[in-house]
């Protein structure tokens, strides 16, 4: 009879342990979201979906993490380049051919959706994901995407990351991309996208990066940008853009990278741009015109490209006021004059300023004559 006594206790602590596997396990509609979302899906070489199997998908599902709380999933990690075992083992790096489900849309805690590097998943972004109401990073960066970027992504107000670059995404920017004033960081590279670049661009405020570079952008650089205090790299080249550089965007305070190269890109350079912030600046392949600006003691660049462009008069001296330049390139202008002897011009070659109208002296093979 003793024995019998325990039986209600076990059976007790039994059902406790039970219950407990089950509310810490993924729930099953999370569970099954992600099995559309594999469904969809093809990778014939790595086997990264050959551990999605059991009931809880919390629990040693490869790029899937859960809330410890919740237990809801939080996190999508799929990358098709990376440093894990399981590509060193396969000698490769991912290919991945199918869709993204819009079955992810069930997941409603998503916090990040990083579905990269995988060459081959066609297909639309699906609209649904602008009704992820956690969403913190959307990274689909180098697959074969088509179609537009969901008109109303501007409802993910807490997104901080948006990266599509390197797909086939077309159509014009949305208008509601502006009301994402926590992005941080924004890569639209290498797609197709036209029409012009919003007015009010300066609303993301957080944004530290901003890269459109490689598409069919048309318009003028909006004025707006320069209210984006923390913008460090802004990338616009190889766009269809138009108009004149901002003369604001020669006061921005952090910004160290400006690509403007391979655009339509008119009139002179701002006379503050070349002692600014800026050490990184490309604005060659324009229509710029005009005299060089000053250069002075705050003139610091790593690379400096201003070439095939229709800059005219000659090298101001106080480009020896400069801190320092690394690599200069002024071929491909009108520029005439002597070209300044000592720093930064002693390591400089030749092809840094050939196909100038009358530029001479070292390193130029053309001699200077008379008072040039």
């Amino acid at each position: 009879m003793a024995a019998f006594r325990h039986i209600p206790l076990l059976l007790t602590l039994h059902l406790l342990l039970l219950s407990a596997a089950t509310t810490t396990a993924c729930p099953p509609s999370d569970r099954a979201a992600l099995m559309a979302f594999k469904s969809s899906l093809q990778e014939p070489h790595l086997g990264i979906f050959k551990s999605w199997t059991g009931p809880d998908c919390c629990h040693n599902w490869y790029g899937i993490s859960c809330d410890p709380e919740t237990n809801r999933v939080a996190d999508i990690n799929l990358r098709g380049e990376s440093e894990d075992p399981i590509f060193q083992k396969a000698g490769r790096t991912g290919y991945m051919t199918g869709t993204i489900s819009p079955a992810i849309c069930g997941m409603k805690r998503l916090s990040s959706l990083t579905i990269a590097d995988w060459k081959g998943i066609s297909g639309e972004i699906p609209k649904c994901v602008a009704s992820l109401p956690f969403l913190r990073i959307l990274d689909l960066i180098g697959n074969r995407l088509t179609g537009q970027l969901p008109s109303d992504i501007g409802r993910l107000h807490r997104l901080t990351v948006l990266n599509v670059a390197d797909n086939r995404i077309t159509g014009r920017i949305p208008r509601s991309l502006t009301n994402l004033t926590g992005l941080m960081h924004l890569d639209l590279r290498n797609n197709r996208f036209y029409g012009s670049i919003p007015s009010d661009f300066g609303r993301l405020r957080m944004l530290s990066r901003a890269l459109l570079s490689r598409n069919f952008l048309a318009g003028s650089i909006p004025d707006s940008v320069s209210h984006i205090y923390r913008l460090a790299d802004l990338d616009l080249s190889l766009n269809r853009l138009s108009g004149g550089i901002p003369q604001s965007l020669g006061r921005m305070a952090v910004l160290a990278t400006l690509n403007l190269d391979g655009n339509k890109i008119t009139g002179g350079i701002p006379a503050d741009l070349l002692s600014s912030s800026v050490t990184n600046l490309n604005l060659s392949r324009n229509a710029l015109d005009g005299k060089l600006p000053e250069f002075g003691p705050r003139s610091y660049f790593t690379v400096l490209d201003l070439s095939r462009n229709r800059l005219t008069g000659g090298i101001p001296p106080s480009i020896a006021a400069a801190s320092y330049i690394g690599h200069l390139d002024l071929s491909y202008n009108h520029l005439c004059g002597k070209i300044p002897a000592g720093s930064p011009f002693d390591h400089l070659e030749a092809a840094s300023f050939e196909f100038n109208d009358c530029l001479c002296g070292s390193p130029l093979k053309r001699p200077c004559l008379g008072k040039q």
